[in-house]
This record gives structure tokens, C-alpha cells and sequence, in this order.
């Protein structure tokens, strides 16, 4: 059974600092890739940044290059998902979600390919 379990959400100030945990299990996470995406109230779902393990590719979303850093960690199967200089519209519910990417030269941040889902953490950034 796949499980996406998110933790590390809550209430911060703005330009402070979260990291979000993605706790994996029940795939073969070399062929997977891991994203994170949010979804404030009233707004679709945005990709933030994916990665896949067995070659560290990495995408990030332009709202959040420079501010976000993502990891997968091997040994844990846990993905990180860290963001700096928090800004009140950083406020979202979080969410970790993996699929196998068609393309070795790619990774999707678009929700519609995403196969398995976790329940989401919410993240407040108070001004």
C-alpha cells in the first residue's frame, strides 16, 4: 500500500523558516518522483518542487526558486521540502504526492499527473 504521510506544518512568522516532511512507503522510490504541492483557500493546487531519488533531478516552481530547497533522503525515504523568507502567501495546506515520470528529462509540478497523495500540513505565515 502507498502512504504519503506530511508533517512539519504550523504557524510562522513572516521571513522565517519551515521544513515539511514527506514520509514514504509501499513504492519503488527510484522510479518515482516525489512533488510538494500547496493549495490555499479559493486557489487551485500549485506545484512548488519535485524530485526523483535516483538521480536527484530537481524542479522548482518560479514563485518559489531561490527561497525552497527539496530533498529525498535515501536511507529514511523521506522527502524534505524547506522554505526560506516565509511570506504570509506562502499560507497553504501542503501537500506531497508522487507518480513515475514518462521522462527522464522532466518532472512535472502539475497536480494531474500525480498518482498517490498525502493528507496535506498546514502551513500559516503570520505578517
Amino acid at each position: 500500500e502507498v502512504r504519503l504521510v506530511e508533517s512539519g506544518g504550523g504557524l510562522v512568522q513572516a521571513g522565517g523558516s519551515l521544513r515539511l516532511s514527506c514520509a514514504a512507503s509501499g513504492f519503488a522510490f527510484d522510479d518515482y518522483a516525489i512533488g510538494w504541492f500547496r493549495q490555499a483557500p479559493g486557489q487551485e493546487r500549485e506545484g512548488v518542487a519535485s524530485v526523483r531519488s535516483s538521480d536527484g533531478s530537481i524542479n522548482y516552481a518560479d514563485s518559489v526558486k531561490g527561497r525552497c530547497s527539496i530533498a529525498f533522503d535515501d536511507d529514511t525515504n523521506t522527502a524534505y521540502l524547506q522554505i526560506h523568507s516565509l511570506k504570509p502567501e506562502d499560507t497553504a495546506v501542503y501537500y506531497c504526492a508522487a507518480y513515475y515520470p514518462p521522462s527522464v528529462f522532466y518532472l512535472s509540478l502539475e497536480s494531474d499527473e500525480y498518482d498517490y497523495w498525502g493528507q496535506g500540513t498546514q502551513v500559516t505565515v503570520s505578517s
